[in-house]
């Protein structure tokens, strides 16, 4: 379980990215509120993090790495639709993080492939390990 540094970080960083396009739209606003409770964080904290300065920390563990980039992922698509600038945000994300840029670039392919373009968990990690391999 991540650390509560760890947690604001985490949402510090899908807030931000959220906002890439100057605006959250409810839909967005609705996950990352899931994503908050999920990670145990109050209403009054996960609101403070829209005007507040974070640290941001990088995860730890290639686990922890890829459970937040599909957390992004599904984030970029929850109002069903991407813009240019997202896609660029979404991809530097991922090299800050460490993830091989081919595998960032397939993942952002394939999910037209799924409904709603949520690339199923298990997908995502078997991209993830031919990079690796």
């Amino acid at each position: 379980m991540p650390t509560k540094k760890e947690k604001l970080s985490i949402l510090s960083e899908m807030i931000a990215f959220a906002k890439v396009n100057n605006e959250i739209k409810e839909s967005e606003y609705d996950f990352l509120f899931s994503v908050a409770k999920q990670l145990e964080v109050s209403k009054k904290t996960f609101h403070s993090l829209f005007t507040a300065n974070v640290e941001h920390v990088i995860p730890k563990s290639q686990p922890e790495r890829l459970l937040q980039f599909h957390r992004l992922v599904l984030l970029m698509n929850v109002d069903d639709k991407q813009d240019i600038i997202e896609v660029k945000r979404i991809y530097d994300i991922g090299l800050k993080m460490g993830l091989p840029p081919g595998a960032i670039q397939q993942v952002l392919s394939v999910m037209h492939k799924y409904p709603n373009k949520v690339v199923p968990p298990e997908v995502l990690i078997s991209i993830f390990k031919s990079h690796y391999n």
